[in-house]
């Protein structure tokens, strides 16, 4: 998230203007990119806490029992390198809302929507097609590059056995989440390589399917360079059992203050970021993978039991 300077906004808030280039090219949810410098040095907000939240249980220290941390860890891994396939051949909707928050208030003085239809051609091959982009009215920030594609790779986020070596996962205890009993793990990158952003927070992990059903975090690294600043607020992604197997993102919502610092003398900027993400309407289009799990074919059909997910606070 960059903050604008073009925009007509409250002094007090913004120091300079100065025109910037018209929406260039889009990433792959068919959404708009703009570019442009910062004058500031910026200091991100940490991720909130999460256990606080209703339906979130105390932590318990012990270790698991009858598996060992490095075996949840490998199991965890193949599981979602699975269904990061499997959700490859479901088509959903995607909602997208991005706020600004007007702390008097405490209501949006800015929005940004989109909502798009992740499906397939005759081909089979994967498209987006928006079905509702209402006018754009973010005054005091402009989302960047990074910004979509924090939505598409990092919101979602699924850590697969191809991307666990570059990962530190710490184990912090076992956890009752709503109705599920889960494992907690601290994740945190282990090298930042030049150009790439990571996910560094906390996963709860589902002790029976050995899947990702709560992520609470933040992208890191973010850009504080002077004059080239990005910044993005931390997030939570609740994932919902889908018929009857698949652990898929459902909800996620991303809340911070971001602290622009002042240019050239002007007062500082502190830009409070409400962005809500919802994936619904899962539909399998095509059953081309096969789910293997202790040795067993899990069904490509649905399941009769019912659907789980943690319950994202109101």
């Amino acid at each position: 998230m960059k903050i604008s300077f073009s925009a007509k906004t409250d002094p007090a808030r913004t120091s300079a203007r100065w025109p910037f280039p018209a929406p260039g090219p889009t990433l792959g949810l068919g959404l708009p990119l703009t570019t442009l410098a910062l004058a500031a040095l910026i200091a991100v907000a940490c991720p909130a806490p999460i256990a606080a939240q209703e339906g979130f249980g105390a932590t318990d220290p012990t270790p698991p029992t009858g598996i060992t941390v490095p075996e949840i860890i490998e199991r965890m891994g193949k599981r979602e390198s699975s269904f990061a396939a499997a959700r490859g051949n479901y088509i959903f909707k995607q909602t997208v809302k991005v706020d600004t928050i007007d702390d008097d208030t405490g209501k949006p003085d800015g929005e940004y929507m989109q909502v798009t239809d992740i499906t397939f051609d005759r081909k089979g091959t994967r498209e987006e097609h928006v079905t509702f982009a209402p006018q754009n009215t973010l005054e005091r920030v402009i989302m960047s590059p990074t910004d979509f594609d924090e939505i598409v790779h990092r919101l979602p986020f699924i850590l697969t056995t191809e991307q666990l070596p570059e990962y530190d996962l710490t184990y912090l205890g076992r956890e009752k989440v709503d109705e599920l009993n889960t494992y907690v793990f601290d994740v945190k990158p282990k090298v930042l390589v030049k150009g790439k952003h990571y996910f560094q927070g906390k996963i709860w992990v589902d002790q029976q399917d050995l899947q990702i059903v709560v992520v609470n975090g933040m992208t890191v690294p973010q850009d504080t360079r002077r004059g080239h600043e990005d910044l993005q607020p931390p997030f939570t992604t609740y994932y919902q059992q889908i018929d009857g197997k698949y652990w898929f993102p459902t909800y996620t919502k991303a809340e911070g203050t971001l602290h622009f610092a002042a240019a050239d003398g002007a007062v500082s900027n502190n830009v409070h970021m409400r962005n809500i993400v919802r994936y619904t309407d899962y539909k399998l289009f095509r059953a081309t993978v096969t789910i293997h799990y202790n040795g067993e074919d899990l069904p490509n059909k649905p399941a009769d039991t019912p659907e789980q997910k943690p319950q994202p606070p109101k």
